[in-house]
């Protein structure tokens, strides 16, 4: 991992939400998906790395592209697992909506969790909270400490929650407490990472979503200082799914213990999630959203809209690109 990988990174992310956002509003989610999927893909086997994919689209016999264990990049260099998202988001792609990007973490082999895909509880809060909000306390306790170390009150606090029904239940205890709710429909990475950065409106994240985005989520707090706490959730009735229809609680321990992870309980801290000595996150926006705009196509260029945060160097780019068109005449500032 060195500072001409992270650049290479930051391009991955970017040629990812072009391909994507060229099929933005379209209703065409799956379309939109494997459109940066297989941009990604081609843009990681020019990099010179012994790459792999720790978290991805699935299974090998689930994905051609981008399947949890493929070997990416040259097959020379530096060794880096990558977690991925091409397309996070793809609602929000597929219906226009604010939100939707690409985004990958990346550490050195063998430093970022494999976390199988089932759901996870989640907490994120600013770097001044960290350590002190926990994710085994009630909502109501964390928003009590979370005011106190922003020096905010309670009604001055905003907690983005997914617009689902199984968080009925925390969305009516964080009003009662007098916080204000954002809800979600997708795309709670781009929320975490917000926890991390003063003036986003965003003070916390709370509730249950995919456990892999959660990975990439603990990898963008750790480089950022933020507090981030991950736990699996395996029971049906709590993740009040439809994609989990047909699944039992003793099924899914069965999974979980099958795949290694024998303490299901396991509260995982953003270091856990992100192990390694050297943690990359790099995000673009395909659409508009709190951190950054979405992909903007010109007649002469292209422009694309990331962010990368990095431990190399602690550092947060953001970054403005123009991707200039071959036979281009005019491109303004």
């Amino acid at each position: 991992m060195n500072q001409t990988l992270i650049q290479e990174i930051l391009e991955v992310v970017e040629q990812a939400a072009i391909a994507s956002a060229k099929l933005t509003g379209l209703g065409q989610k799956d379309e939109a998906d494997a459109a940066a999927v297989e941009a990604m893909r081609l843009r990681m086997g020019k990099i010179e790395m012994k790459g792999k994919i720790v978290i991805g689209e699935g299974e090998r016999d689930e994905a051609p592209m981008l399947y949890i264990g493929e070997e990416v990049g040259s097959g020379n260099g530096p060794g880096v697992d990558f977690a991925v998202d091409p397309c996070e988001g793809t609602n929000l792609c597929a219906n226009n909506q604010r939100g939707s990007m690409a985004v990958l973490a990346a550490s050195d082999t063998g430093g970022l969790f494999n976390a199988p895909d089932f759901y996870m509880n989640k907490l994120a809060a600013p770097p001044a909270a960290k350590g002190k909000v926990d994710i085994r306390n009630s909502a109501t306790e964390n928003l009590k400490i979370l005011s106190d170390c922003l020096g905010l009150s309670i009604d001055e606090l905003t907690v983005v929650v997914m617009d689902r029904a199984r968080h009925k239940d925390l969305i009516k205890e964080i009003r009662e407490c007098g916080a204000k709710v954002q809800p979600i429909s997708d795309g709670d990475v781009q929320a975490a990472i917000a926890c991390g950065f003063a003036g986003t409106g965003t003070h916390c994240l709370m509730g249950i979503g995919a456990a892999p985005e959660g990975v990439i989520s603990a990898a963008a707090m750790r480089a950022l200082g933020g507090h981030f706490q991950g736990q699996l959730v395996y029971d049906p009735a709590i993740a009040q799914t439809s994609e989990w229809a047909d699944y039992t609680k003793e099924g899914n321990i069965k999974r979980l213990n099958e795949m290694g992870i024998t303490d299901i309980d396991k509260i995982y801290e953003a270091n856990e999630l992100a192990s390694g000595e050297n943690v990359v996150f790099a995000g673009s926006g395909i659409t508009d959203g709190l951190l950054f705009d979405g992909v903007k196509f010109e007649r002469d260029c292209v422009r694309t809209s990331s962010l990368v945060i990095s431990t190399l160097d602690s550092t947060a780019r953001f970054t403005n690109t123009v991707h200039i068109k071959d036979g281009a005449k005019s491109i303004s500032l």
